[in-house]
């Protein structure tokens, strides 16, 4: 069944299995990079360009926004992307994860900039990931350029469909229409990569390319001034 009507899909190998582990070693350079420049007091810890601790999603979780690395692959991933979904996509941002021991994803639906969205798994312990196939269960999250924190999604208790992914391979999700969610980890380690898209003929997507960055690479705060956000 095709994306159009599933609203998801697995891609298999969408980069290569060496390339996904040299990320993910670059993940795990760049976390005992930040947790000692913060330690040390070398920089501030409300400096967010070396990754932060502070996801409420995920509390006391290392993530990253918006990394040089992961927004190359943004990049390098949308002709996939937009052959799998038939869509012209823009690029919003990346967002990654190194996930530690008895984290659990809550089940959630994303805001606009994550219309058309990707996890890729890049290294570690395997974590199967949910998606509820049922885009009208739950309700819809930030439905409107510019009310991204406007709720009125409720979880469900649906059982989901599982996904198991390795190194290099991704699912492709409309973020903000399909529940999703992780059980807690049981593993040790497991660093994700989130690449987030919009279709391109979706209402406002051109106000909202890159996360309404100037370009890719630059922090979340790091906005432009948009008329109504």
């Amino acid at each position: 069944m095709s994306f159009k009507k599933k609203k998801y899909i697995v891609i298999k190998r969408a980069i290569s299995k060496d390339l996904a582990l040299f990320v993910y070693n670059y993940f795990l350079i760049k976390r005992q990079v930040a947790r000692t420049l913060f330690d040390s007091k070398y920089i501030s810890p409300f400096e967010k360009m070396f990754g932060v601790w502070t996801d409420k999603q995920v509390p006391n979780t290392y993530s990253s926004y918006g990394d040089i690395v992961a927004e190359t692959l943004l990049l390098k991933t949308q002709p996939i992307m937009e052959k799998i979904t038939k869509l012209k996509l823009n690029p919003s941002y990346s967002y990654t994860r190194a996930y530690k021991k008895g984290d659990i994803l809550h089940r959630h639906k994303d805001r606009f900039s994550c219309e058309i969205s990707t996890t890729m798994h890049l290294g570690g312990d395997p974590w199967e990931i949910y998606i509820n196939p049922n885009h009208k269960a739950g309700g819809v999250y930030g439905p409107k350029f510019g009310v991204h924190d406007v709720q009125t999604y409720n979880p469900t208790t649906d059982k989901g469909v599982k996904v198991n992914l390795k190194p290099g391979d991704m699912l492709v999700y409309r973020g903000c229409e399909l529940e999703h969610w992780r059980e807690p980890f049981q593993g040790e380690k497991c660093v994700q990569v989130f690449l987030h898209y919009n279709n391109i003929k979706t209402p406002d997507t051109e106000k909202n390319i890159f996360d309404t960055r100037p370009h890719i690479g630059l922090p979340t705060d790091f906005k432009r001034k948009v008329s109504g956000v």
